[in-house]
């Protein structure tokens, strides 16, 4: 009923507006075959015959359905290392990265916080002017935290532009008389924040946790200049040696030319599962915050 409504509210617009959602409905198709098409052809690839993967025979849809690859990854015991680092970075990070920008956020929107907007002037200086990495990798090294999981954490512990997301969502979106109402009740800075300011902010901390998250679980070249040992590297390092350097563990190829090309070509279909292992826990993270995701995005827009 509603697709006839549609169809029939379509042809009694004006010529303009149908060029126009004409045009914009083609652009979005478009947008969404140049978006999906690389994920498609990636899953395809690493469920498809490492021979046709090889001579690119996959286009779009698998082809003869192979599951080797995904076999010898579940057996190379470095992808399950670095899973295991690579979810306690993002847990702790994370949890790290709300604290510390909730605390910097929550006296920058108050009001009668005097050095307030001294304060955001310099958060943002720091923005456009830092010390950059050399400075960075020496004060990491001076406070020893080289090879410890703190080295992935505390140097990105706070993002000013998110503290300046999050201040804005404090002072547009509780009001005022909140605060008022619970310092009249008795409330102290510390109990409106945590009964009244984040109960209240869940669809901002939602989107904050996602970005967090995301740049953690992403992150490999904090590892690659912090890290020494390779058991403490998270899995896109190993993404990494795969995809790049090609490092796969092929130590059963034997002298047999036709083995080693079996093994070459189940090496190209390892490259496609590791993106698809790597990247599935980050997917199917996103639909639990994507309905606060819009909202969220929209801090600072206009309001009528």
């Amino acid at each position: 009923m509603k697709y006839k409504e549609s169809i029939k509210h379509f042809f009694r617009q004006s010529k303009s507006d149908m060029l126009f959602d004409i045009f914009n409905v083609t652009l979005m198709v478009l947008l969404l075959i140049i978006f999906l098409w690389p994920l498609i052809f990636v899953l395809s690839a690493s469920v498809s015959d490492p021979a046709a993967v090889i001579t690119g025979k996959v286009l779009l849809l698998p082809v003869e359905i192979n599951l080797d690859g995904y076999k010898a990854i579940l057996e190379y015991d470095e992808i399950w290392i670095g899973y295991k680092n690579t979810i306690v970075y993002t847990v702790v990070g994370t949890i790290v990265n709300l604290i510390m920008t909730i605390c910097a956020a929550y006296p920058l929107s108050r009001k009668e916080f005097a050095a307030g907007n001294f304060l955001t002037a310099m958060f943002m200086f720091t923005m456009f002017f830092s010390g950059g990495l050399i400075p960075t990798y020496l004060v990491v090294v001076k406070l020893g935290l080289i090879d410890t999981i703190w080295a992935m954490i505390l140097p990105g512990a706070v993002s000013v532009f998110y503290v300046i997301i999050m201040r804005t969502y404090f002072q547009t979106s509780i009001p005022q008389s909140l605060y008022e109402a619970a310092e009249l009740d008795g409330a102290n800075p510390a109990q409106i924040l945590m009964k009244i300011v984040l109960p209240l902010s869940t669809p901002i901390i939602a989107v904050m946790a996602l970005y967090y998250g995301v740049a953690h679980w992403n992150s490999f070249f904090d590892a690659m200049i912090y890290m020494v040992s390779p058991e403490k590297y998270p899995i896109q390092m190993f993404l990494r040696d795969i995809l790049i350097e090609n490092k796969v563990d092929l130590n059963m190829i034997g002298l047999d030319p036709a083995q080693a090309e079996a093994k070459r070509q189940l090496a190209e279909t390892i490259k496609y599962g590791v993106i698809v292992v790597a990247s599935v826990p980050i997917l199917c993270f996103y639909p639990f915050v994507q309905k606060y995701f819009v909202k969220g995005v929209m801090i600072g827009a206009v309001k009528g």
